[in-house]
Parts: C-alpha cells; structure tokens; sequence
C-alpha cells in the first residue's frame, strides 16, 4: 500500500518560502507541495511556475476556504503570523510557522489559545535546530564530555540595511532584531542549556539611524542551575550572516566559529602519560551548509502521520519571544550604574 503523502501550502513566496519548498521536494516521497500564495502577483506567478504548482492565491482566506491540503506553512512577516495562524487552526489545518512566532506575547497567547482549542499540530520553524552543526553541538552537550555547562554565548549578525526594509521597520508594528532575528541564538541557548530565569540587556543605535527600533542589543542571562549566557544581536553590523556560538563546561569548551562551515572545535583537558598538561582539538565538518529545512518537513510530516507533538511546538516558540521582549525591557529600563568614587591614582 502507497504510504499517504502529506500536502502542503505555503504562504509568502520569498527566501523562506523558496526554501520550503525546497525542503518539501526534498521529501518528495512523503509531502507534496499543492497550494501557495503571495499578495504580489509577479513573485507568485515566477515562484509558482518554479516549483511547478498550479492552485495559487493572493487572497489567503479564499485559499483556506478552497483547502485540498494538511499543512499551512507560513513564511510572513513576523507581525501576521497570529492571524494567519489562528485562522489556519480555526480550519483544521496544522501549522508550521516561521520563527520568530510572533512579536508580542498577545500574538503568541491567541496562537496558543487556537492550538488548545483545535488540537491541530503547530510547529514554530526554529530551524537553528535542524543546522548540521548545531546538530552535532546539542549531541557533544548532551553526551557530557564538556561537564556541567557553566557558560553559553551565541550571537546573531545580519545586516539589514540592504535587505527589504518595508516590513522589517514598520513604524507602529515593530519588529525589534533581538526577537526577529535574534530568536535564533535565544533559541539555540535554550535547546543547549534550557530556559532562563534573568535577563539583562543593553541596546543601542549606531548603524540604522532611521529604523524604529534597536540595531545591537547584548543580554546577559542566568539559569537555574546558575550557569550564566550571553547572546548578541546586530541588524546594522558590517559582517556576513553567521552566528559563532560557545558552550564552556568544567570539563571542555565546544565552539562553532561559524555555523554555516559546519566546523565545530571541541576543547578538553588532557593529562598525558609523562604528566604534560595538553589541550587537544578535534575538528568536525558536516555538510551541506545552510537552512535545513527538509528535517523541519521531515518532522512535520511525521508528527502529522503518527499524531506526534512537534520538539519545537507554539509554546515552545513563545519562550523565545518572552525571552525577547524581556531583554527589550532591560534595555529600557537601563542597568545599574556603576559608582563614579573610584579611586583615582
């Protein structure tokens, strides 16, 4: 018997969309690519033609209404995703929404709201997750080799000043970098060291002068278990997009210097037999580099065939956000200052 192939649609037709699709024909055997839609009509046409789909819309209702497939999967701006995705569980369709969630808690709490309600499958497309070499990272935490885990640092860099601004500096509905983009490390930390309790963070404006919200903001956070993380995000600085990550335990350090090489180096204490203290490295190279999205469609096919919960659901997506929104109030609020009595020579 011919194993059921799970259809998708996708909404929002560029970069992430695109890479989707690609994730879904990756999974041919599994899921099929059988509605998208985009509000421009030149981006739906090209893109639907590429990926050789013939139902297409610009009106997402008339899509949902028309239906002919499991999944919708949305790859919009940040600020629509609880519309979209509310009206999607509302129809029955499970959801694989883009990350960030969303960018307030208000947004994250009626896509929760929905999933209860519905009892759809929601996934929030952290794909930092699916990374080969992140991947490998969360394997080499876990194993215990680094000890317990005292420091975690990741940063995100993307220089938005060339990239489409329309949406990204919206004036009344703000999209701040450290959750639009910086959900990635957020997200990254929390699936290697888990959830944090504090956060304090500084932000500032030196690069994108005429945006709306911060371009750099650094957080500071604690745990639990009293490791303590760092995560850094710039939408302004002049660097490609990469995000270099570090877990340090008691018993090694692993690095990865920039996660699209898929090298990771992993640092230990060695005594050898004469007594010398030595610090090997050992080097680990995965490819292909890039967005792995075909494991996220992999996932989601399989949670949707065998009733499984997706690892990274809608509350897990809203951790993230809260963890963003609460180092935007650090910012605001500002630290504590540092006495001027010091002692001077």
């Amino acid at each position: 018997m011919e194993q059921r192939k799970v259809k998708f649609a996708i909404v929002g037709l560029n970069n992430f969309g695109r890479t989707h699709a690609k994730g879904i024909a990756e999974n041919k055997d599994t899921a099929e690519l059988t509605a998208v839609c985009d509000i421009d009509e030149k981006i739906l046409e090209e893109r639907a033609d590429a990926f050789g789909v013939e139902r297409r819309y610009t009106d997402y209702y008339k899509m949902l209404e028309d239906g002919g497939f499991d999944c919708v999967i949305l790859a919009t701006p940040d600020q629509i995703h609880a519309e979209h995705a509310v009206a999607a569980c509302e129809k029955g369709y499970h959801v694989l929404c883009e990350k960030p969630l969303a960018q307030s808690l208000e947004d994250c709490k009626a896509m929760a709201d929905a999933v209860r309600r519905t009892g759809v499958k929601f996934m929030t497309g952290q794909v930092s997750r699916k990374n080969h070499a992140n991947v490998k990272l969360k394997e080499i935490v876990d194993s215990g080799i680094l000890g317990e885990i005292f420091y975690f640092e990741s940063e995100y860099s993307h220089d938005y000043q060339y990239l489409d601004p329309a949406w990204r500096k919206d004036p009344v509905k703000l999209r701040h970098g450290i959750i639009g983009g910086g959900c990635h490390a957020i997200e990254l930390m929390r699936w290697m060291v888990g959830n944090p309790t504090k956060v304090s963070a500084f932000s500032n404006q030196k690069v994108l002068t005429d945006w709306p919200v911060y371009d750099s903001t650094i957080a500071i956070m604690e745990f639990p278990n009293g490791a303590i993380g760092k995560i850094f995000c710039s939408i302004g600085g002049k660097l490609p997009n990469m995000m270099p990550t570090a877990v340090y335990g008691t018993k090694g350090t692993a690095k990865i210097h920039d996660n699209h090489t898929g090298e990771i180096h992993v640092y230990r204490h060695v005594v050898a037999d004469n007594g010398e203290h030595m610090y090997p490295e050992q080097i680990y190279t995965y490819v292909p580099k890039g967005h792995n999205t075909g494991a996220e469609i992999a996932e989601m096919v399989d949670c949707i065939l065998n009733d499984k919960q997706p690892e990274c659901d809608v509350f897990e997506g809203s951790k993230v956000v809260s963890i963003g929104i609460a180092a935007i109030e650090s910012s605001r609020l500002g630290g504590v200052p540092i006495s001027p009595d010091y002692i001077e020579k």
